[in-house]
């Protein structure tokens, strides 16, 4: 594969009218040269429709489907998809211009790359809110979190190797689960160390509603690959001991807030009868 090697950018959408536009143009204006960009419309609302007719003369192809969940909509744009080379880019966030190019220079340069991410831009009403910083790696770490960002690039052969993403996954984790299937195997995900990526933090994003049955999808993904974590026994329970110790230790300190605001609540009054008695 050379620098002139073919980039597909594939955006499902679900009724993001207010922001495709922006992700649409940050795919569009990548400095790297060889780029197509490939909309899916996962049967979004009028509204969203009108946007995307607009956008269609921009691009170079548009798939309009039945809602079907994002992991189809992806698994459909990156089949149609021409391009050695898949940016997957949620409707919602964007990249900076510059995000391809230096991810092929990574590809060209490392080939035991499968991933490619980088810090991100965890964007509130427009604004930074702060950065992050996913760790990447091989598979180990990613038995325990998602150690990559969703929006990634991947190469198209190793997809099909994997059979793309879990269609069964229609409420969250599913890049997750799709990055442990492409890793376990060797190879290992590359995070850029510059802020390439903007993430737009969401009350309804489906992250938020993933956080909201997490452990139903953690339970899909440990029975699904229940036997990458009997191997690594040892690390998994080594990870939940931790996570259970965390979340223990932050009901704690939030039940000692509420307990001081409680009784900060309650004194007030005879703090103040205490004062004017003096």
């Amino acid at each position: 594969m050379h620098s002139d090697t073919l980039v597909s950018i594939i955006i499902p959408c679900y009724n993001d009218a207010q922001y495709i536009l922006q992700s649409v143009n940050s795919a569009l204006n990548q400095t790297y040269p060889n780029k197509e960009v490939i909309v899916v419309d996962d049967g979004s609302n009028a509204e969203t429709k009108a946007v995307l007719k607009k956008l269609a003369p921009k691009i170079t192809k548009l798939i309009t489907q039945e809602n079907q969940g994002q992991s189809t909509a992806r698994n459909v744009g990156i089949k149609e998809a021409k391009g050695e080379y898949i940016l997957v880019l949620d409707s919602d966030d964007y990249f900076e211009p510059t995000f391809c190019e230096k991810a092929v220079a990574i590809f060209e340069s490392r080939k035991e790359v499968k991933i490619i991410s980088s810090f991100v831009n965890r964007v509130i009403d427009d604004k930074i809110a702060h950065v992050f910083k996913p760790y990447g790696g091989n598979i180990k770490p990613f038995l325990s979190n998602n150690q990559a960002t969703g929006s990634c690039m991947i190469l198209k052969s190793d997809f099909l190797n994997v059979n793309g993403y879990d269609e069964k996954m229609r409420k969250g984790f599913e890049d997750w689960e799709f990055y442990i299937r492409l890793l376990k195997d060797g190879g290992e995900a590359f995070v850029i160390q510059e802020p390439l990526f903007n993430y737009r933090l969401r009350n309804d994003s489906t992250t938020s509603k993933a956080n909201k049955i997490k452990y139903d999808l953690l339970k899909y993904i440990y029975m699904k690959h229940q036997d990458l974590y009997k191997a690594n026994y040892e690390l998994f329970i080594s990870h939940l001991l931790n996570r259970i110790e965390r979340e223990e230790t932050e009901k704690i300190k939030n039940t000692h807030r509420l307990e001081f605001k409680i009784g900060k609540t309650i004194l007030k009054p005879f703090r103040w009868v205490k004062s004017v008695v003096k």
